[in-house]
């Protein structure tokens, strides 16, 4: 199991789908957001809505989420950690490009990093937990 106080800041990133159900919008549809996390400080570096009709963030959405994310230190991490439950080929195939260590695991061992951050996005945005 993974714990926040294996890695300094920066060391890894984490990304995850941040809704539990569909954020509904009259004008644009359904969307998802994925979240990306610092796994040291548990810091949401960035985030990208996903329409529920795409499986997964395209390829210039992955690009720009870590983008994002190197915004705030000037530096990727060594390790991007993806919840085994999220597809995310490109945003895989981004981060590798960029010399990133990709590691698919368990959303289960991820609940320590991201369940403060899944119940703080229900409060504001509702919807209820899908488990």
């Amino acid at each position: 199991m993974i714990h926040p106080n294996q890695f300094k800041v920066n060391e890894a990133w984490i990304a995850f789908k941040l809704n539990d159900a569909p954020i509904q919008t009259e004008s644009d549809g359904d969307f998802n957001f994925i979240a990306l996390m610092d796994a040291a400080s548990c810091f949401i570096l960035s985030s990208a809505p996903v329409p529920t009709s795409a499986t997964e963030l395209s390829g210039v959405e992955a690009k720009r989420l870590l983008k994002e994310g190197q915004a705030h230190k000037q530096q990727l991490p060594t390790t991007l950690f993806i919840s085994d439950q999220q597809p995310a080929g490109f945003l895989a195939a981004a981060a590798e490009r960029q010399g990133i260590t990709v590691v698919r695991v368990p959303d289960d061992e991820l609940l320590l990093f991201i369940g403060a951050a899944r119940d703080g996005f229900r409060e504001h945005f509702g919807g209820g937990s899908t488990q």
